[in-house]
């Protein structure tokens, strides 16, 4: 059985699986959106407040992505 770089299968599931297209595209408005934040010369609390609330659902995007990846790949192998 072939295998998948995690790259290569992250690239099937972004175009087999639009539960997983959907998170990767919320995961990259997460990062424009923290991008714009941090560009700013200057933070008030209410953006460093945002910031670290935009990082929490990011990073919760890329586990739950992480999870499909892994369930993907455990079940080519079963």
């Amino acid at each position: 059985m072939e295998k998948f770089s995690q790259d290569e299968l992250r690239a099937y599931l972004m175009q087999s699986n639009e539960e997983f297209r959907s998170l990767a595209e919320k995961h990259a408005e997460y990062a424009r959106l923290i991008d714009q934040i941090e560009s700013k010369p200057h933070l008030t609390e209410e953006d460093e407040m945002e910031e670290h609330r935009l990082k929490k659902l990011k990073l919760h995007l890329k586990d739950q992505m992480h999870d499909m990846i892994n369930r993907h790949r455990a079940s080519q192998v079963a």
